[in-house]
Parts: structure tokens; C-alpha cells; sequence
């Protein structure tokens, strides 16, 4: 029994040199299932597999940089340990040892599987500009840098034209997705050297700092044709570090003056026959004399009421003024 516990702390140093063993679970997994064989001599020949496939693992990362992400080695686990669990739950009818070099062998693929896409896209993203990045070295298992430098040899990533509009918008952003896995803090550094973008080669003295900012982006609003001009991002550790640098030709076409816009006008409407088209003005002559003639009739009428009120009134007031004559006696 000792001598299988002394095996499986080899095992355990053997593990810490590869890319699959770098994670506990895996060792941990691989203790357990040399303890699990039924004997002690399947025990140790499973051991001496587990010792062999570890140098095949170092093998497969050697060929590939001998680095790993933390997200590849995440996939890497995971998946190496689903088909480990389903190997424990089939039921096995041949060799132990031959069942343990396929398993063993399957780790092997599945790391050279996400290795082979690792490498090839993931390890350097960067088409242009310098990159640092944090990855575990496949034999130590401690984290070191890795350098990407620019395949162009320059921090330089393009130029670009920017076209707007006096009063309007300009939207500056020079983010890249790999500037998420630099290693080092670091800052978007803008700045700007105006004057019509490409009448004259610039010198690094004729650029002005703008502004220095955590986002990647910058918006311009309310332009004027003065902040036309050339702008530049570059991308800087805290230590100065330039890893990524990009240009902005912004050019500003101003509005016209609305005094030296044309007069629009509206052509003439087209001839129509007088007899045949509506008028408003032919009906105004006679709504205003049927308006007379009605203003006038009431005249008249109201004089004629108040004449006959007059008359009987007066009919009315002529007896008591008799009556009073007579009873009045002469002086």
C-alpha cells in the first residue's frame, strides 16, 4: 500500500508539468483512478500509463508554444472531464490497462485539439500594434507574459476618413477587441493637429493633447469647420508604453449661408375658363344687397310698430284729457 501511495505522489508531480494537470481537479481525478484499479499491479501499471501520457502532454505543448489561456485550459478541463466520467460509467469487459491508455490518450487529442485553435487565433490576435498578455506556461503551471509583437513591426494601425457635416456629430473610436486582454492598466491618449487633413506632412510637434480617457471613444458634437483636422488615439500603459495607434483624417463640410440661398418660386397656376370654375367673389354682390334689402325692410317695419304704438296711445290719453278740460273752471 505504501508503495502505491509513494507512485501516486509521483503522479502528482508529474501532473504539475503539462497543460491537462495544471488544473487540481484533474490531478485529483487521475489520483483517484489508479487507486480505483482492482490490484496492486493494475495499480502500478496504471501508473506507469498515467507517467508515460503526461510525457506525450508535454510533447503536444512543446509543438505549440507550450502556453495556454486560462479560457483554453478551462475548455480543455471540461471537456476532458465529461468523457473521463462517462468512461468510469461504461461498463469495461477488457484490459484495465488497455482502457486506461485510451482514456489517457483521449486527454491527449482534446488538448491538442484546443491547443491547435488556440495558438493559431487566440495566443496573438493582434494584426497590428504591440501586445502583452498574461498566460501558464504547459511545464512550470505559473502564469508568465507573453510579448506579440506587431507583425508590420510598427504601433501604427491605419488611417481613416472621417466626413461630418458643420453642427453636426463625429464619433472617434479606435477600441480593438484584443486591447481586452493586455496585460498592463492602460489609457486612450487623444490628440489632434488642425488644419485640413493632408495638405502637409505633421511632426509629433504640431499634435495637441485633447483629452486622456479610459473609454475609447471620443464625440464630437456641435462641429465647426475649424475642428476640421488630424486626430490620433494611441493606445498607452501607465508606464508610456505605446501599444496601438490609430489616425482620424476629420474633415467638416460647412453649411451654406441661407442669405445667398436661391428664391424658390411657385409657378403660375394654370388658365381655366371663367364660366366653368367656381368664384367666391361672383356670390359677394348679391349676399350684400339681399343684406341692404333685409337691413332696410326691418327699418321700416320697426318705424311702422312704433307709429302704431304712438296712435294708440294717444287715442288712449285723449278722453282723460277732455274730462280734465271741463272740470277745469274758467278764470
Amino acid at each position: 500500500m505504501l508503495l502505491v501511495l509513494l507512485m501516486s505522489l509521483l503522479c502528482c508531480v508529474h501532473a504539475a508539468k503539462a497543460c491537462l494537470q495544471c488544473d487540481r481537479s484533474i490531478r485529483l481525478l487521475h489520483e483517484d483512478f489508479v487507486l480505483s484499479a482492482p490490484s496492486v499491479n493494475d495499480q502500478i501499471e496504471i501508473q506507469k500509463i498515467c507517467d508515460y501520457a503526461y510525457v506525450t502532454y508535454r510533447e503536444t505543448s512543446q509543438e505549440r508554444k507550450g502556453v495556454i489561456d486560462p479560457t483554453t485550459l478551462y475548455r480543455v478541463r471540461t471537456e476532458y472531464q465529461s468523457e473521463f466520467h462517462r468512461f468510469l460509467k461504461t461498463q469495461h469487459t477488457g484490459s484495465v490497462t488497455f482502457e486506461a491508455i485510451q482514456i489517457m490518450e483521449k486527454g491527449r487529442k482534446i488538448l491538442e485539439k484546443h491547443l491547435d485553435i488556440f495558438i493559431q487565433d487566440g495566443l496573438c490576435p493582434n494584426k497590428c500594434g504591440l501586445l502583452k498578455r498574461r498566460v501558464m506556461d504547459c511545464f512550470s503551471c505559473r502564469y508568465q507574459i507573453y510579448v506579440c509583437p506587431s507583425p508590420s513591426g510598427q504601433q501604427n494601425c491605419g488611417d481613416y476618413p472621417v466626413q461630418a457635416e458643420e453642427g453636426g456629430q463625429a464619433v472617434l473610436n479606435c477600441f480593438l477587441p484584443w486591447h481586452r486582454i493586455l496585460l498592463e492598466k492602460t489609457e486612450y491618449h487623444y490628440s489632434w493637429a488642425p488644419g485640413v487633413p493632408g495638405t502637409k506632412k505633421l511632426n509629433e510637434s504640431d499634435f495637441k493633447a485633447l483629452v486622456v480617457t479610459d473609454d475609447s471613444s471620443v464625440v464630437l458634437n456641435q462641429l465647426h469647420v475649424a475642428q476640421q483636422g488630424t486626430y490620433r488615439c494611441s493606445l498607452q500603459g501607465r508606464n508610456g508604453t505605446v501599444f496601438y495607434r490609430v489616425t482620424f483624417h476629420l474633415t467638416v463640410a460647412p453649411v451654406p449661408d441661407p442669405t445667398l440661398r436661391p428664391v424658390v418660386t411657385l409657378p403660375s397656376p394654370p388658365h381655366v375658363d371663367n364660366y366653368s370654375t367656381f368664384h367666391p367673389e361672383d356670390l359677394l354682390v348679391p349676399l350684400i344687397a339681399m343684406v341692404t334689402a333685409m337691413s332696410l325692410a326691418a327699418i321700416i317695419g320697426l318705424t311702422v310698430v312704433l307709429g302704431m304704438m304712438m296712435s294708440q296711445r294717444r287715442a288712449t290719453e285723449e278722453p282723460t284729457r277732455r274730462t280734465e278740460r271741463k272740470n277745469t273752471p274758467n278764470t
